[in-house]
């Protein structure tokens, strides 16, 4: 049954401060679910957090909105006034969309292995394998067809999703969700060329994740050639993210999907990297720092700040004009500095 929630039960759960406008009916609003400014029905809040979206807002059919003391103006309808209102929104949604209640078992069909230490309070669920000497703190979740692997230590309340690899000897922290298909602790690219043949080397590293990590299905973060891949407390992967082996990502970084980490890479804490950048192995990035989408990192960054490393998007035609162009510049830069002396000569020729 769909539970309704009054706007002052939102502001004890959550904070925030509820001006219900002058309408007497608004004192009374409740709602039920979260929606966009566009799509809002009767018994929906949504939230307001740009000032381009003012032609939105005032269309909605929303119930309620989540907006700043500032933009209250803006709309007549009841709201709650919060500093942040996309933090407050992610906050409400959670409310509004309970995470699934799961029952402590272990299903039949489970594989478990020598040594292992369970808690009594965890789900693992259908055709999971778990090898020996594992140890599964409290309340955690391990979904259907999940491998783990020897020697894993994962933390309290971490879930897994359906079809999660873990790799021998990682260690995942609380609180951690990892969600289809990613797999951790795979070996590093790492091979020596020996008389025109590749050598393997082992990679005798390990994974070690933080508290409270996501990691975004078919995301691959591999073990370390020597020393540990480290991704510390806080960090949010995407989707389809390639974290090599012996990278460290700082706490609390946020990383988009198609991202691609090469090895022995440093990121920083706080920073925020967009879809599909690349950045080379051995560099170092530092604290608070931001990345532009698809922007190749291709040396150390020392400083906090925005980066951006890309070409605009143009006609094909034009863009062959624009590489060609680029080939030949060092040449125009010869040539122009050739020009300079000459007017320099030229000039200098003149006042005497």
């Amino acid at each position: 049954m769909t539970q309704l929630f009054s706007l002052q039960d939102i502001a004890a759960s959550l904070g925030g401060e509820v001006d219900a406008g002058s309408s007497p009916v608004y004192t009374a609003v409740k709602v039920s679910r979260m929606s966009s400014l566009a799509h809002a029905k009767a018994g929906s809040i949504a939230f307001f957090n740009d000032t381009k979206y003012t032609q939105s807002l005032q269309a909605t059919q929303a119930s309620a909105v989540i907006l700043r003391a500032e933009h209250r103006h803006l709309t007549e309808l009841p709201c709650i006034l919060t500093e942040n209102p996309y933090a407050y929104f992610a906050k409400l949604s959670a409310l509004l969309n309970p995470p699934k209640q799961y029952s402590n078992h272990i299903h039949a069909s489970a594989v478990i292995g020598y040594e292992t230490k369970l808690s009594h309070e965890l789900t693992i669920d259908a055709m999971v394998t778990v090898g020996d000497r594992v140890t599964l703190g409290t309340g955690v979740r391990i979904g259907a067809g999940c491998v783990i692997e020897d020697d894993v230590t994962i933390g309290a309340h971490t879930i897994l999703e359906p079809r999660v690899v873990v790799k021998h000897g990682t260690v995942i922290g609380q609180d951690c969700h990892l969600f289809s298909g990613s797999i951790i602790g795979n070996d590093g690219f790492g091979y020596a060329e020996e008389q025109g043949q590749w050598v393997k080397i082992p990679q005798i590293g390990r994974v070690v994740i933080g508290n409270h990590v996501d990691i975004g299905a078919n995301t691959t973060i591999d073990r370390g050639a020597l020393d540990d891949t480290v991704i510390e407390d806080g960090v949010k992967l995407d989707n389809l993210i390639q974290v090599a082996h012996n990278v460290r990502i700082g706490a609390h970084t946020v990383i988009a999907g198609c991202t691609g980490i090469a090895g022995s890479a440093v990121i920083g804490q706080h920073c925020k990297i967009g879809g599909a950048a690349m950045i080379l192995g051995h560099l170092q990035i530092a604290d608070g720092v931001t990345i532009s989408p698809g922007s190749m990192i291709m040396r150390s960054i020392q400083q906090p700040g925005t980066y951006t490393a890309l070409m605009p998007f143009q006609k094909h035609e034009d863009w062959l004009r624009t590489a060609a162009n680029i080939r030949h510049l060092e040449q125009t830069n010869l040539k122009l500095k050739q020009l300079e002396q000459a007017v320099s000569s030229i000039k200098k020729h003149t006042e005497d």
